[in-house]
């Protein structure tokens, strides 16, 4: 995009900040939650020596104790900022998510140190919610989609060095380290956001926190079948990413035995929704969020079915489990941005509120999902591959239904 474009793109709902400063912050701000889930990966097992925890499986709750905080926050959040604004809860939100981190770094024992990941996720909540509300509150249509997407073209980037990032930081210390580094961001995003982030909320479009507005505005929200469909859908694509992350670490480990060759395999991966994100803020404008997201699936569905023939036929090296991989990533990041924006598209008086149950269920629905995938390992890959290959086909199922049998096919221009 050039300058003069995005120029003509500044919504003045976010000014004093340009568009290149706003894009980049509200990437900043969703960036806090990968960090801390994927800087976290190669350091699970020396967690469990350090606090006496053997259990690989176990171990995954270091990840699933913090998703769990953040799902559970998203149903809140979205309506206090509907009622205060954005600003005050996202700075409230990252604030928490700093205390946290403090609260890691001193972790005594294994159960404090999930408390504190439980913190994190709860203070990430505000971040992922506030993000999606603000672009909401500055953009509609395709032009929210592109911003969604430059925005996680930064953000879905974070996956793909965050388990270098520790990995090298814990080359000098301790994985203890490792929450430093995050605190040490969060203060970073926390005193930019304070400085530069203005109220998109004006006083005129808050609602009253009473309990009959809010059920009210649920009720929107989980009647509306677009919101609710994508949401669904949504839910089941990420607890596939979910179960792949908590197993990570143990497949590239115990199956394929790449030792400290294990962030280069998962960024080599994960660098396909880097790719996809950059893409679709180039062609959504043009093909439109149908067009983009359900060819995505598809190709999901097919990529997730090969990878279980192979695993059923033990013909799966890992520079296949690789590729195959990076394809699936590729057709999330495709999906991810989209999916957000066609939940949101309906919701737009009550973007706090929607922004909530879309985050909250997509995340507590993948982590139900995602949990079970990483439970069920047991040193092979059928598990594994067989809850992916699931979870597409259900994605594909209700977006079906949400879109009454016809993919591929925009409702109007906007969209």
């Amino acid at each position: 995009m050039t300058e003069i474009e995005a120029n003509a793109w500044v919504s003045s709902s976010h000014r004093p900040m340009g568009f290149a400063e706003f894009v980049v912050l509200i990437a900043a701000i969703m960036a806090l939650n990968p960090l801390a889930m994927d800087m976290m990966l190669p350091a699970l097992p020396n967690i469990g020596q350090t606090l006496g925890i053997d259990a690989g499986n176990r171990l995954q709750a270091v990840l699933s104790t913090f998703l769990i905080g953040f799902g559970v926050g998203q149903l809140v959040v979205g309506t206090l900022s509907d009622r205060f604004g954005r600003r005050p809860v996202l700075l409230g939100g990252i604030a928490v998510y700093c205390i946290a981190g403090a609260l890691a770094v001193a972790a005594p024992s294994f159960e404090t140190l999930l408390l504190a990941r439980l913190m994190q996720g709860l203070g990430t909540s505000a971040t992922r919610v506030i993000a999606t509300s603000v672009v909401r509150d500055c953009y509609a249509g395709r032009r929210m989609a592109s911003v969604m997407s430059l925005a996680m073209m930064i953000f879905i980037a974070v996956p793909v060095i965050a388990p270098s990032l520790g990995q090298l930081v814990m080359l000098w210390v301790e994985w203890r380290g490792i929450f430093v580094v995050l605190l040490a961001y969060g203060l970073l995003v926390l005193t930019w956001s304070a400085l530069r982030m203005p109220e998109t909320l004006p006083l005129s479009g808050r609602k009253p926190l009473e309990i009959a507005e809010m059920l009210g505005a649920f009720r929107q929200t989980v009647t509306n079948r677009q919101t609710l469909g994508y949401a669904l859908a949504a839910g089941c694509v990420v607890g596939s990413l979910f179960g792949y992350v908590f197993c990570a670490q143990q497949v590239f480990n115990e199956i394929f035995h790449l030792g400290h060759y294990f962030p280069l395999a998962f960024a080599a991966a994960a660098i396909g929704t880097a790719i996809a994100g950059f893409l679709n803020s180039r062609f959504v404008g043009r093909l439109g969020m149908r067009r983009i997201s359900h060819g995505a699936l598809v190709g999901f569905v097919a990529v997730a079915g090969i990878m279980l023939a192979a695993a059923r036929l033990q013909m799966m090296p890992v520079s296949l489990f690789i590729a195959l991989s990076a394809c699936m990533m590729f057709a999330f990041g495709l999906m991810v941005a989209n999916f957000t924006a066609l939940a949101m598209e309906p919701q737009g008086h009550i973007a706090g509120t929607a922004s909530s149950f879309y985050g909250s269920i997509t995340t507590l629905l993948g982590i139900g999902i995602g949990t079970a995938i990483g439970q069920s390992y047991d040193g092979t890959l059928l598990p594994f591959t067989a809850g992916f290959f699931l979870c597409t086909l259900a994605a594909l199922a209700v977006v079906l239904v949400a879109e009454r049998g016809q993919l591929f096919k925009p409702h109007n221009a906007a969209i």
